[in-house]
């Protein structure tokens, strides 16, 4: 059982970087019980992922689901929530913004890198799919980090 029971994955308009992140983690990780999400701290209104950004998922076998942006609220927080974001300045507006945010890191931070996963909008899909890569990886260290905070719970 999982100290978490959400995994929250953020990034600004939630048409992208998070979502491609939802996909992955959902594609990769059948067999715990968090459940995933993903969520954008700028969206106005609900729009679906971006297409180049769909085009990379399908490529690579995955599914969005019909993804449409939420915004990041409050009701996503509580002690059993883990909230990775794309960038620092990501971490720090909900850090900010909610002072009862207990597990906020962004997503290098936690897979013990440093740096940010850049954002692809604008430009082309080998970017997209540079994105998609790092994602991937990024994504694999988090399980293996949520697996290995399991078993030295039991």
């Amino acid at each position: 059982m999982s100290k978490y029971k959400r995994l929250i994955f953020v990034c600004t308009g939630n048409t992208c970087r998070s979502p491609m992140a939802e996909a992955i983690y959902k594609s990769l990780d059948e067999e715990s019980d968090i459940e995933v999400y993903s969520r954008g701290l700028v969206v106005l209104f609900s729009e679906p992922i971006n297409p180049k950004a769909e085009t990379i998922l399908k490529k690579h076998g995955l599914d969005h689901n019909n993804h449409l942006s939420k915004s990041f609220a409050e009701t996503d927080l509580d002690e059993n929530i883990l909230v990775l974001t794309m960038t620092e300045a990501h971490k720090r507006k909900i850090l900010e913004t909610y002072p009862n945010a207990h597990a906020v890191y962004t997503i290098k931070e936690y897979a013990g890198e440093e740096g940010e996963v850049v954002d692809p909008y604008g430009g082309t899909l080998i970017d997209y799919e540079e994105c998609y890569i790092e994602l991937a990886r990024l994504v694999k260290k988090t399980i293996y980090k949520l697996s290995e905070e399991d078993n030295k719970e039991d």
